[in-house]
Formats: C-alpha cells, sequence, structure tokens
C-alpha cells in the first residue's frame, strides 16, 4: 500500500513540475505582431508600401513540455505570417475620425467615424489578458495559464464566420484584417495603437445604417433596445426567428461567448410598429480550440461550464446558455427552433463549408482546415437536436433573475427585468 502511495504521490510531484516548467516559460503577459521582412520597424516608411508581411504573434510558441501541459491549440497559426494591407486612416474610405477608444477586456478597440456617418471598430487581433488574470495567479507564478490561454483563440476565425454568416443570412460586421501604423491621426493613440494588426469591422452601434436591411432607422446596443422597449412597449418586438438562427449558427462555429454586450440591433420600423434585427459582434472565440492537460480541466463543466471546446459534438448544452437567451427566447415555441435550424441545414452545404476556408490564405488554411470543416459538418448534422436542447435549457433555467449585463442604467417597470416581452 505504501509502494502505491508514493508512486502516486512522485506522479502528482512530477505533474506539479511539469506545470510549473510549462507556465514560467515566458514572463511576457502581452506581445504585438511581428513584421516581417524588416530589421527595425521604426525605420520603415510604411508610406511607401501596400502591404506587410506580420505574424499575428509568436508570443505562443512552446517546447514539447508545454504542447503536453498547455496544449498546441493554434499556436501555428499565431505565427505564420500572413501579408496585410497597410492603412492609413486619413484616406481610409475618404478619411476617418477616432470617436473612442474601446473597453473591451481583452481586445484593444479604437471607434471610428468616417465622413458619411457609418462608424466602425478596429479591434486588436493580439490580445491582452492582464485585467483578466486574477491575483492568485499572480502570486503563485501561474499568469501564463491564462495568457497562453489566447493561443486556443482562432486570430483569423472571423472572417471565416463572415463568409458562412453570408450563406446562412446572418449579419455580420463585414471584418478585414488590416495593419495601422503609426501615423498622425492617432494622435496620442500612436503609442498604444500604432504598427499593430486589426480586424478593421462595422461598428454594432450607428446612426447610420450600414446593413442591407430596408427601413432600419438606426442600430443600437441591447441597453438602448431595452429602452426602446420601456417606452415602445408592445410597439416593439424583437426577431425571434433571426435570433434563434443566430445562436444556432454560433453553436455551429464553436462561439461559446455570447454575452449581452456582444449583440447589437438594427431598428426596423414597419406600418408604425419597430422590429428588432440581432446584429452579432465579437467572433474571438469562434472556433474555440482549448487543448493539452491544464485547458481541458480548465474547460470541464464543472470547473468553467461557459468555457465550451470546439469538438464535434455539443456535450454540455446548460454552459451554452446565457442569461441573454432566457431574457429574449424564453417560452418560444420549439417549431421555430427546429425549422431555423432546419434552414441551416440546407444553407451551409459541403461545398459552401469548404469553400469559406478560402477566405484564409492558403498558408493559415492548411494549417487546420480539415479539422476545423469536419467539426462544422457534424456540429451542422446534429442542429436539430441541438435546437431542442437549446429550447428545453432556455425554459429549464428559466426567467432571468437579474438585470442583464451592461442593462444597470435601464429604468424597468412591471416584470420587464425578468424576460423582453415580460411587459
Amino acid at each position: 500500500m505504501k509502494r502505491i502511495y508514493y508512486i502516486l504521490l512522485s506522479a502528482l510531484c512530477v505533474i506539479i513540475i511539469l506545470v510549473y516548467w510549462s507556465v514560467s516559460s515566458t514572463s511576457k503577459t502581452f506581445q504585438r505582431c511581428e513584421i516581417l521582412d524588416f530589421k527595425s520597424i521604426d525605420a520603415i516608411n510604411f508610406k511607401n508600401h501596400d502591404s506587410v508581411l506580420v505574424a499575428a504573434s509568436v508570443l505562443y510558441e512552446a517546447d514539447d513540455i508545454k504542447i503536453l501541459i498547455q496544449g498546441s491549440q493554434y499556436r501555428d497559426v499565431w505565427s505564420t505570417p500572413v501579408m496585410v494591407p497597410v492603412v492609413f486612416l486619413d484616406t481610409l474610405f475618404g478619411g476617418m475620425n477616432i470617436v473612442k477608444e474601446g473597453g473591451g477586456k481583452q481586445t484593444h478597440s479604437l471607434r471610428l467615424k468616417a465622413k458619411n456617418g457609418i462608424e466602425y471598430t478596429l479591434r486588436s487581433v493580439n490580445k491582452d489578458p492582464k485585467p483578466l488574470i486574477p491575483d492568485v495567479a499572480k502570486t503563485l507564478g501561474l499568469e501564463n495559464i491564462v495568457v497562453d490561454g489566447i493561443s486556443a483563440q482562432h486570430p483569423y476565425a472571423a472572417l471565416v464566420v463572415a463568409k458562412l454568416s453570408d450563406e446562412a443570412q446572418i449579419i455580420h460586421t463585414n471584418p478585414k484584417l488590416v495593419f495601422i501604423p503609426k501615423q498622425k491621426v492617432l494622435h496620442h493613440y500612436n503609442k498604444n495603437y500604432g504598427n499593430r494588426l486589426y480586424l478593421l469591422e462595422y461598428e454594432t452601434e450607428s446612426d447610420v445604417n450600414w446593413t442591407s436591411i430596408k427601413n432600419v432607422d438606426k442600430l443600437v446596443d441591447t441597453e438602448d433596445l431595452q429602452e426602446l422597449k420601456v417606452k415602445l412597449k408592445n410597439n416593439l418586438s424583437i426577431d425571434k426567428k433571426a435570433l434563434i438562427r443566430a445562436r444556432l449558427f454560433d453553436f455551429i462555429i464553436g462561439d461559446w461567448d455570447r454575452h449581452t454586450k456582444q449583440w447589437g440591433w438594427a431598428i426596423q420600423s414597419i406600418a408604425q410598429k419597430y422590429n428588432a434585427i440581432p446584429v452579432p459582434g465579437d467572433r474571438d472565440n469562434a472556433f474555440f480550440n482549448p487543448e493539452g492537460l491544464i485547458p481541458s480541466v480548465l474547460s470541464n463543466e464543472h470547473v468553467i461550464p461557459e468555457l465550451r471546446p470546439f469538438k464535434e459534438d455539443i456535450d454540455y448544452m446548460a454552459g451554452l446558455v446565457y442569461p441573454f437567451d432566457r431574457y429574449f427566447l424564453i417560452h418560444t415555441p420549439e417549431d421555430l427552433f427546429v425549422s431555423e435550424a432546419k434552414y441551416l441545414q440546407q444553407q451551409l452545404t459541403d461545398s459552401v463549408i469548404e469553400a469559406s476556408i478560402n477566405i484564409w490564405p492558403e498558408n493559415i488554411a492548411k494549417l487546420s482546415e480539415n479539422e476545423i470543416i469536419n467539426k462544422i459538418k457534424h456540429r451542422r448534422d446534429d442542429l436539430i437536436k441541438y435546437a431542442k436542447q437549446f429550447k428545453y435549457e432556455i425554459d429549464k433555467q428559466g426567467l432571468v433573475k437579474n438585470i442583464l449585463k451592461g442593462s444597470d442604467d435601464v429604468e424597468f417597470d412591471n416584470h420587464f427585468i425578468d424576460c423582453f416581452e415580460c411587459l
């Protein structure tokens, strides 16, 4: 018996040593993109270049021990160079003005406005997870567990998601990969935002309609939508079919992070009534692929239930249901969920899915295309089952009892805090 005890104790010690070896391999918590073919970035006159060869990040490069403990994930994608257009804001779309700095926890962002009033966002491809690192991790020297978790995100997932969204008839923000060098327009933002890789996309809030939907007055966030509901009551409704379709689409692409702040709403006026159509944003966690010992433990349903990995099968629906879903979709008939699942199955054919990957550069696509394509197909094939589980779980968890994230300033009346239709 003692021998077994010592063997187990020795194995535990080895695991602890390997974990510390792995997470202490780098003390860096953030790194900008890597520009190739130039010795010094400060010596480059970007006005003479229409594109640059850029690797999103080499921060996640790993040895065999680190791959064992923290997974291979998308490390090779992050460090593989891609050719990216160089963009100057003073000439982009006739000239852009900076509206404000974004407030994301990991993503550095700038909101921009073009001369025609349409607003855009620059969202950094490189993430800064420092705000998410708990004090206990800092004390134990385990910050790299959080930092390295970014390697489970595919840096260019949003581009494929947009392509698939077109086929699924789901509004998207039309992301484009760009390199923003330091420039006069950035002013005091140059230090933090210059010489970086971004996704340039439409902003989900806008006073000008950038969508193809007719009769849209403006695009608002969820908090403003709730305020409109308090004011307009039954004259404002949401497009439940569009929201269900968008959420089932999230399941297909494995985007588990869909809280309230990641949605905008296109307000469409129809015969003195208003229809709110969902506008999904922020696709950082599509195709999220946590591997290795530590990420597998963290993504266990009993540890962080909402941290759902992109596998062929969805094995824990409860972790994918947000208060957002319950607030807008509780007591919705099951046949709506099923019909939207069937629609997505019809639209996202094998050929459509395979073609969507072609939007990536060939050297990026070949690194993970087969795995991603197969997972999308499996999830699509089982979508009716997932749609029914989604409906069941929403009703099982019941009415929302707390104010939705980001809606603290809304003055609710009656039971409107519980669900969108609870007037």
